[in-house]
């Protein structure tokens, strides 16, 4: 083979994403020994972090990479939260052992929703996922032994099985927080990486052409669906562990479980796994400094989404990336040509 002869190899990771590993490891376990160096509320608001990051990967696995765009993912939160108070009410199961139990049965539940409103596309499946909440609200407030419209809250006995000390407890609530979301990230960066996450891709480019090219459409979202469900139900069982008290209204807000994870997706970039990242970053630094405003605050929210829409679509990542090539969690294979050398 003469000299200069191109030669081409698959890469995945990047100078960034190599560089990213490395510090993604230190904040892991940083995040991890936060017992250690956070007091009280400092890991309450960790933890409220990690589930809404948990929630907006799977909204964004749904919307960003299937095209599946609901409003109605609250109906997976709340189930979650209700299947884990049953379970500790109802049949004594210890609360941790609860929450994957409702992530099965969410994932479960999920399979004849999907086989309903994979009927409807566009706006009319975004309606219907929100008219399945609904439904799903309205079955909880007739729940009687969970009290019914006014809600239930968990037994003190219950909360002590967990752990004898409240200090215990905390630190072990905290930590199943975390390992849900670093479950979350990891399940999905490696989703994508698969074959699967190829199809997703396509999908979301042409239907048509992935149909074509012999990708069961079908399929690969029922597939993405049922994940996100089980993760969903997973999640809004810890939310609802850490509030103790589970209402119909709050286990299936609209606004708290899926408009505010929407924004944190849209903002921090659609279709990436460093956008929920970044979202929630930006999410919870304006709620904290402007909570106090009442419904100032949810003006100014409008109002960077409407900024960053306008001047960044792809949020914010989208323009860090464009502007500067970063690929932090590089889920695409790219080519790579070098030059050989003479044989």
């Amino acid at each position: 083979m003469s000299a200069g002869t191109p030669q081409w190899q698959v890469q995945r990771a990047t100078a960034s994403s190599r560089i990213a590993a490395v510090v993604a490891a230190f904040v892991l376990v940083a995040l991890a020994a936060a017992p250690l160096w956070a007091g009280r509320a400092d890991m309450r608001l960790l933890s409220e972090v990690f589930a809404y990051l948990a929630l907006a990967c799977m909204w964004n696995l749904l919307a960003g990479f299937a095209g599946l765009v609901s409003v109605g993912q609250q109906a997976y939160v709340g189930f979650g939260g209700y299947v884990l108070f049953a379970a500790a009410i109802l049949f004594g199961v210890s609360p941790l052992l609860a929450i994957p139990i409702a992530g099965v049965l969410g994932a479960l539940i999920a399979v004849p929703v999907a086989a309903l409103i994979f009927r409807l596309s566009g706006a009319y499946f975004a309606i219907g996922t929100w008219v399945i909440a609904e439904v799903f609200r309205l079955v909880a407030a007739q729940v009687s032994a969970l009290g019914g419209g006014s809600g239930t809250s968990l037994p003190a006995a219950v909360v002590k099985g967990i752990a004898d000390g409240r200090d215990l407890r905390e630190w072990i609530i905290y930590w199943a927080a975390f390992l849900l979301v670093v479950l979350v990230l990891g399940v999905t960066y490696w989703l994508l990486g698969t074959r699967r996450g190829l199809a997703l891709a396509a999908i979301r480019d042409s239907e048509v052409a992935s149909e074509s090219l012999g990708i069961r459409i079908w399929w690969t979202k029922l597939t993405v669906y049922v994940v996100a469900a089980g993760a969903t139900a997973m999640v809004g069982a810890l939310i609802f562990l850490q509030k103790l008290r589970i209402t119909p209204d709050a286990a299936f807000s609209v606004n708290d479980w899926t408009a505010y994870v929407i924004f944190i997706t849209v903002i921090g970039g659609i279709g990436t796994l460093e956008g929920p990242i970044i979202g929630v970053i930006v999410f919870f630094l304006l709620r904290e400094t402007l909570a106090d405003l009442g419904s100032i605050y949810l003006m100014i929210l409008g109002l960077v989404a409407i900024v960053v829409m306008l001047k960044a679509p792809r949020g914010l990542w989208g323009f860090i990336h464009d502007r500067y090539g970063i690929a932090l969690f590089p889920v695409r294979r790219r080519i790579q040509f070098t030059e050989s050398g003479e044989k």
